[in-house]
């Protein structure tokens, strides 16, 4: 039998079926306390504890798992959240109760919201279990314990587990919920362990059943034959042999070069990408500055934090993204009200002309880093929608000493005039996730229309299409910086599109790279064409591998 879903990466397993525990109950609603004084201040203990536990837990596993977990850290201690459970048990509920109730009437605000914070959703459920757990005196769901390796299988993972899996174990992810920009996919990507998510029948595996998992189909054969699983092995040891190969720079079989960069969200992940063969770096979210802070941080703080990356990279470009912040990732300082569809709301650049003192800070304390670095420094703006936006941006950009300013791709109507936003950007870089969630109109964190958020999906490919071509015309640069640059497969169909520069989590780099090498320039446009052709996304990629 085989299962479909959406690979993350190229890898392979094969490996018995442990599944993820179930949650754990809902707390009794009627039980009472006889001492709210007592309870409240053993609830609060379960509450720091849970977060100690988190930051140490971010601690151990640093690069992308440490932000994630510091985030939920900062759940667990959130002042509104403690106020709403003090409320609750001082009217006689439990403290089990009290934080069931208020976690969960905070994840359904934020489900509602959409977007960045419906993913927070999942987050701050995995936190409210765990101090749950920690007030009854039982385990916290989480990874089972096993002797032997064996392919998770779960609903869905929280941060937590993803981010401390003990890859001697555990071969393979597969979540039922999720799409390829979760939480569980882009861990799984930073941590190169194979995954396929979104898989409707998760559920109805069971313990024990052998699954062969191929992250580079979105496939799962359930109890497959010898022959299939000595086919597999023997491709698991090819892909081991090739990245133990030497490190060389992004190139097609015909010598096309195409650069391979890294997508970071902090300066001190940098010299890991680099390990890794990074180029340099095509999107540097420079949200971390940010999203803690009660107010903006000042020129100084920001300069440093700019000046410790750029020399990480002498002599290579660094792209760097303005805050994308507002609506959907609010921050108190720059926008707190809230909108009915925060996704399709005053976000990235708009959010940002209203607020220029912010955009104005920002650029001046990267244009300073610039001038005391040698990393060729690249500034681009977010979720520009028309050309206008392009020519504010990089006039402003070029005002306050920027030299290469461009603006992200990430809405069809952008793409559909990248040749006008070419007129005033220095380049254009395509964010797929966002492009994929507006142009198929699905939430790319929710996981009901989890299998629209595809990037193979033919009108995704022609509006990457559209940009390729304008940027050819012009000779101006075209980056892909979304999730689909890591998808080996598609990374050869992005470059026939007209994609010059690939970004994606570091730990993709090795299989792009190999995949890059098989093909020329002539056969990726020979894939793209195939792809494009197609009516849905299986059948784009089913072209692609055929042609």
């Amino acid at each position: 039998m085989r299962l479909t879903g959406i690979g993350v990466g190229r890898a392979l397993a094969v490996g018995p079926v442990r599944r993820m525990p179930d949650p754990l109950p809902e707390p009794p609603e009627g039980a009472t306390v006889a001492d709210p004084e007592a309870e409240i201040a053993r609830t609060r203990t379960a509450l720091q504890q849970v977060s100690a536990e988190l930051l140490q837990r971010g601690a151990r596993a640093g690069g992308d798992a440490r932000n994630v977990l510091e985030a939920q850290a900062l759940m667990a201690e959130d002042p509104t959240l403690l106020d709403d459970v003090v409320t609750r048990i001082t009217g006689g509920r439990t403290g089990e109760r009290a934080v069931f109730e208020a976690f969960l009437e905070f994840q359904v605000m934020l489900v509602g919201l959409g977007g960045y914070m419906a993913e927070r959703a999942a987050d701050l459920g995995d936190v409210a279990q765990r101090v749950i757990a920690r007030l009854t005196g039982v385990p916290a769901p989480g990874v089972p314990e096993s002797d032997t390796p064996f392919v998770l299988v779960a609903r869905d993972l929280a941060p937590a587990d993803t981010a401390l899996l003990d890859l001697t174990k555990v071969l393979a992810l597969v979540t039922r919920d999720g799409g390829p920009t979760s939480h569980t996919a882009i861990l799984a990507r930073a941590r190169s362990i194979p995954a396929v998510v979104g898989v409707r029948e998760a559920d109805d595996l069971r313990d024990g059943q052998l699954l062969l998992v191929d992250a580079g189909a979105g496939t799962l054969d359930v109890d497959p034959d010898q022959a299939s699983v000595d086919e597999a092995h023997r491709r698991i040891e090819e892909r081991r042999a090739a990245s133990s190969g030497p490190i060389t720079p992004g190139v097609l079989g015909d010598g096309t070069r195409i650069q391979l960069l890294a997508n970071l969200g902090n300066a001190k992940d940098a010299q890991g990408a680099v390990d890794l063969g990074a180029e340099g770096v095509g999107l540097f979210r420079t949200e971390f500055l940010f999203l803690d802070a009660k107010s903006a941080p000042t020129v100084g703080e920001q300069k440093a934090q700019y000046v410790a990356l750029l020399k990480a990279f002498p002599g290579k470009k660094v792209v760097v993204r303005a805050l994308d912040a507002g609506a959907d990732k609010p921050l108190a300082f720059l926008n707190d009200s809230e909108e009915e569809n925060p996704a399709l709301g005053l976000r990235g650049l708009r959010v940002l002309r209203e607020r220029e003192d912010i955009l104005r800070e920002q650029l001046t304390a990267l244009a300073e880093a610039g001038a005391e670095t040698e990393a060729e420094l690249w500034v681009m703006a977010p979720m520009v929608s028309e050309p206008e936006e392009s020519a504010y941006f990089t006039a402003l950009a070029k005002e306050l000493g920027i030299r290469t300013a461009g603006v992200m791709v990430e809405v069809p109507s952008s793409a559909l005039l990248a040749a006008h936003i070419l007129e005033s950007a220095d380049f254009v870089s395509i964010g797929t996730n966002d492009l994929t969630q507006y142009t198929l109109a699905a939430d790319r964190l929710l996981g009901t229309v989890a299998h629209f958020q595809d990037p193979w999906h033919p009108a995704v490919l022609r509006l990457v299409a559209e940009v390729g071509r304008a940027g050819a015309a012009v000779g101006k640069s075209v980056g892909i910086c979304g999730e689909a640059a890591a998808d080996p497969a598609l990374a050869v169909v992005l470059v026939g599109l007209g994609a010059t520069s690939l970004s994606m989590t570091p730990a993709a780099l090795a299989d792009v790279r190999a995949e890059l090498l098989t093909v020329t320039l002539e056969q990726a446009k020979a894939r793209a064409a195939a792809a494009l052709a197609a009516g849905s996304a299986a059948d784009a990629r089913a072209a692609a591998a055929s042609a």
